[in-house]
């Protein structure tokens, strides 16, 4: 073995023995850590750590990852801007929900992916009560044109950056919308694909930074992809159509219920329907909702094609035998069937029966 070779084998050893104390102090600092936070059941409740303050009754916590779903056109982005725009403000919602109180104002960043920058503007003006200081628009026709970039929040580099930003800003509260255009090239129904996004998330709620999802629906009615994505969700938010609704040039009109809620009972989350009228030379949106009985919601899932109890009770989130109870009401009341063991409305029966007695002749 020459010189050369010699010294090259020397600073080999050094640097695996170096590798391996290094490896040595990072185990022992972890050993340290994982000491300290180990504690008796006597000790967990000496233990300060400040809790989640509401932001917006008692379903909607410091931290909380929760989602707004709906189909396609329905009025997603008019929600998640009311909310956006109530929070900043710290003000009430139009006609005071007291399920929906706003617990003073909160600094909000809202991510638009799809709109137009003038679309934001309008809307943005339509639902703003007054002057908020605390909101602010990160969007991507004017993020595109400021800097070249595109906003794509799939790149962990995009996703630290806008982590920097919430910091830097003192953001409490981060509105995505939407989930499809933001994190384009991610594969929605592989669970293994939001293995991309959830590291990123979890490090918003150590922040307390609640980030609010917007989302399309599937076919079924529920959220489009992978429900692996339910799995860390505080709360979701389904909206569904109303017979007279759907999103025009002059506002939106859907029904509002949640399909999940870890925060609190199903008492402070009435379903609601919501309507946003924008009329074409006011610029100011007027907004109303009114609740949503159990009878109702029933009569809903009749109409969106659900035929079973057990299938109702799982979409409603109550017991069969309520279902049953309801349906015996809908059948007396005359609106409501069976056949074949499964639920009819007595229209669609009708239409049905008048569908076959056309084909017979």
């Amino acid at each position: 073995m020459n010189t050369q070779q010699a010294k090259t084998a020397m600073e080999q050893i050094l640097k695996t023995e170096t590798q391996k104390q290094g490896a040595s102090n990072v185990r022992a600092e972890w050993l340290q850590n994982f000491r300290k936070a180990t504690s008796s059941p006597a000790g967990l409740g000496a233990i300060a750590v400040p809790p989640c303050q509401p932001i917006i009754g008692k379903w909607f916590k410091q931290g909380d990852l929760g989602f707004i779903c709906g189909p396609r056109g329905l009025g997603k982005t008019w929600l998640a801007m009311l909310l956006a725009r109530k929070c900043a403000e710290g003000s009430s919602l139009g006609g005071g929900i007291p399920e929906w109180h706003i617990h003073g104002p909160r600094r909000v960043l809202y991510v638009d992916g799809e709109m137009t920058i003038d679309g934001i503007r309008e809307r943005d003006h339509a639902l703003a009560a007054g002057p908020a200081q605390g909101i602010s628009y990160l969007q991507h026709e004017a993020l595109f044109h400021l800097t070249g970039k595109v906003l794509n929040l799939t790149d962990p580099d995009a996703q630290a950056g806008l982590l920097d930003l919430c910091r830097q800003e003192k953001i409490e509260v981060l509105l995505l919308d939407n989930l499809s255009c933001l994190f384009s090239g991610m594969r929605e129904n592989d669970a293994d694909a939001w293995e991309q996004v959830l590291p990123w998330l979890l490090e918003l709620r150590r922040n307390r930074i609640a980030v609010i999802f917007v989302a399309h629906s599937g076919r079924n009615g529920m959220m489009r992809g992978t429900s692996r994505r339910e799995d860390a969700a505080f709360w979701i938010i389904n909206l569904s159509e109303l017979k007279d609704a759907g999103e025009s040039r002059q506002g939106a009109k859907f029904l509002a219920r949640f399909v999940k809620n870890r925060n609190t009972s199903d008492a402070d989350c009435p379903s609601l329907e919501w309507t946003f009228v924008k009329p074409p030379n006011d610029p100011k949106a007027q907004v109303s909702w009114k609740r949503t009985s159990v009878p109702e919601l029933f009569r809903k899932c009749i109409e969106d094609g659900l035929s079973t109890a057990s299938a109702i009770a799982e979409e409603m989130g109550v017991s069969r035998s309520l279902v049953s109870r309801y349906a015996a009401r809908a059948m007396k009341a005359g609106w409501l069937t069976t056949k074949d063991r499964h639920y009819v409305a007595v229209e669609a029966e009708a239409d049905l029966r008048a569908v076959q007695e056309m084909l017979r002749a």
